[in-house]
């Protein structure tokens, strides 16, 4: 990154237009965790551009506009269930997003695995169950609407966003007395695994959350076209035809089982741009985010 791209990046995060926070995601003990020693590194690929690999205890970090215009929404990067791509589809996101007065929160959430977890395929969805229980219950701390708080993922994380967008009428956690709605309001789901069905899954997200050979409840369970209803949350779909990592037929099984369901949704497509191009998709003058601006005005 060039020196004056990396003094503008600076003094836009320290711009008084926003205020950015990390807390913990759980006020006491992390639910379904093991007590081992936090196993949780960073790599850091140059600025602005950090991965979280094995994390344990998860957070929020929170990005607050100065002057809130009601719409949240949760942030779940990417990483095949393996890390979490914190910048380059969270953070950098998150501040794409206060442009529009949008308060953003980007979730560090619990990588799936057993060294750290009792049942590691659980351990996401209960970190994006509480997250949405999280913003719905400090909205009016944080300027927002409790009917308008959504929730967006890239790769994987768009798995995990689109799991929220299907699973929130059953608390991941079984323990959780807390009764505030986990619904999402609205779901974006940026070139995302949806499904875990052999023909068209990302097999090392499938692996990771649900094992190497899981049985044919748990891959239903878990392909979230298999799992929209009526009550699903109207859905926003970005995907690249020529992505090689997460084939673009998830983004279309996810779109076909709205249609069938009534549920409102948006798909954009288009012909290159491969797997993970983040904010931007240089292959073409369109701007993903400026449709999904478009989007969020009905909303």
């Amino acid at each position: 990154m060039k020196p004056f791209l990396i003094l503008l990046l600076a003094l836009w995060c320290c711009s008084p237009l926003f205020a950015q926070k990390e807390i913990p995601l759980y006020d006491g003990p992390v639910p379904n965790a093991r007590k081992v020693a936090d196993p949780e590194r960073m790599v850091e690929r140059g600025p602005d551009n950090r991965a979280f690999f094995d994390t344990a205890i998860p957070s929020l970090t929170i990005f607050q506009p100065q002057h809130a215009n009601g719409k949240a929404v949760v942030i779940c990067p990417g990483g095949g269930y393996v890390k979490t791509a914190f910048d380059k589809e969270g953070t950098r996101v998150a501040r794409a997003l206060l442009t529009d007065s949008i308060t953003a929160f980007v979730l560090k959430y619990r990588i799936p695995q057993d060294l750290t977890n009792v049942d590691r395929s659980l351990a996401p969805l209960q970190d994006a169950q509480q997250a949405i229980r999280f913003v719905r219950k400090h909205a009016v701390e944080y300027g927002v609407e409790a009917d308008k708080i959504g929730i967006m993922g890239f790769s994987a994380g768009g798995h995990l966003a689109a799991s929220a967008a299907t699973h929130f009428d059953k608390m991941a956690d079984s323990n959780e007395l807390d009764t505030t709605s986990v619904r999402p309001d609205f779901v974006v789901l940026v070139y995302p695994v949806i499904s875990f069905m052999d023909e068209i899954t990302h097999q090392g997200s499938r692996q990771h959350l649900i094992g190497e050979q899981p049985d044919q409840a748990a891959i239903l369970e878990w392909s979230n076209e298999k799992q929209v209803n009526a009550q699903s949350p109207p859905a926003f779909l970005v995907h690249a035809a020529d992505d090689r990592s997460v084939p673009v037929q998830n983004s279309i099984a996810y779109y076909l089982a709205c249609l069938e369901h009534d549920v409102p949704v948006e798909m954009h497509l288009y012909p290159s741009g491969g797997h993970g191009f983040g904010l931007y998709n240089e292959t073409t003058a369109d701007n993903w985010l400026n449709r999904l601006r478009n989007w969020l005005k009905n909303i």
